[in-house]
């Protein structure tokens, strides 16, 4: 029988124990919110239960599992399980609880279990030093976002455009996979470095022009390429107002046309650093809307290239 190996890790965070709890429940942010999480996608989802698929970051590889949540809401528990995971992790499993203190402050309380492939000791050792790295690192970045001291919406939030395509959502999808091409086709990209190290998972380093005074910022992403489908991105490096960014293109198809493509931003804000952008009496509501505008803007620009790609011709071409 295979030996469980179990972890725990603690945080004490001075926020109201229901603040944070949201923060957990809402799963499709966590891109946003958590370092390693790059990318999650709902397959089945009720009040109690959740069915979803996650992309993150472990120990600096990108691995993909399948997890089901239990999420009590009375006792602010939230138990989960891998259904498939990936090797040298044989099974994981483990559980959120959240934990009223004195003083509006509340406790988190991380538990992992697990079993490595073949029970292997080198397995052991690196499933355990991933878990310590990235749960250290996602309770801090709940305490970090918790403590903000607003309400979640005021901080976290998503949009989204859509635009109507001249071309196919196929062609659409090739132009928004090829960002190595944009200093090319696109006007506010200056430079792009793009890498592949395996089919789908993509580093996307970039320099955008944004902003009248046509200053540039640098952004690195991980890119999560699916098929045709969607190209979900997380960046690693994301502009200085903002605590997190992650976003999602989808290319829908339309039988009778024309196909369409969405390009949907959560971000978490940095209320200190728009401060410093928008001035020190700004609002909250002033700097949500500075940055859907500035991030909107140029993903519409982008969005504005892929409703009309390049010809079939032309692309051997740059090929």
């Amino acid at each position: 029988m295979p030996t469980k190996h179990r972890t725990s890790h603690r945080e004490v965070v001075a926020a109201p124990a229901d603040l944070v709890f949201e923060l957990l429940t809402e799963a499709e942010r966590w891109p946003a919110i958590f370092g390693p999480n790059i990318f999650l996608r709902y397959l089945e989802r009720t009040e109690s239960e959740e069915h979803f698929q996650l992309w993150a970051l472990v120990g600096g590889e990108v691995k993909t599992w399948t997890s089901r949540r239990e999420v009590d809401r009375h006792l602010r528990t939230i138990g989960f399980r891998q259904e498939r995971s990936q090797p040298p992790v044989a099974a994981m499993s483990g559980r959120w609880q959240v934990l009223p203190l004195p003083g509006g402050r509340t406790e988190v309380i991380l538990d992992h279990e697990f079993t490595a492939v073949d029970d292997d000791a080198a397995a052991v050792q690196w499933i355990s030093a991933a878990l310590e790295r990235n749960s250290v690192e996602e309770l801090a970045a709940l305490r970090r976002v918790a403590e903000l001291g607003h309400p979640v919406a005021e901080v976290v939030f998503t949009f989204e455009d859509t635009v109507e395509l001249t071309g196919s959502a196929e062609e659409a999808y090739d132009f928004i996979d090829r960002a190595d091409r944009w200093p090319d086709q696109l006007p506010h990209v200056r430079r792009v470095v793009l890498t592949e190290e395996m089919p789908g998972i993509q580093q996307l380093e970039m320099d955008t022009v944004s902003g009248d005074d046509g200053s540039t910022h640098t952004t690195r992403s991980v890119r999560v390429c699916l098929a045709n489908d969607r190209i979900a991105y997380k960046q690693t490096r994301p502009p200085s107002t903002l605590l997190g960014h992650s976003g999602v293109w989808i290319f829908h198809r339309v039988p009778d046309g024309p196909d369409s493509v969405t390009a949907r931003h959560t971000v978490v804000l940095d209320p200190d650093a728009l401060r410093t952008v928008l001035g020190p009496s700004s609002s909250l509501a002033e700097g949500r809307r500075y940055l859907r505008d500035a991030l909107g803007a140029n993903s519409r620009r982008t969005l504005a290239g892929a409703a009309a790609p390049v010809s079939s011709t032309e692309e051997r071409e740059v090929r």
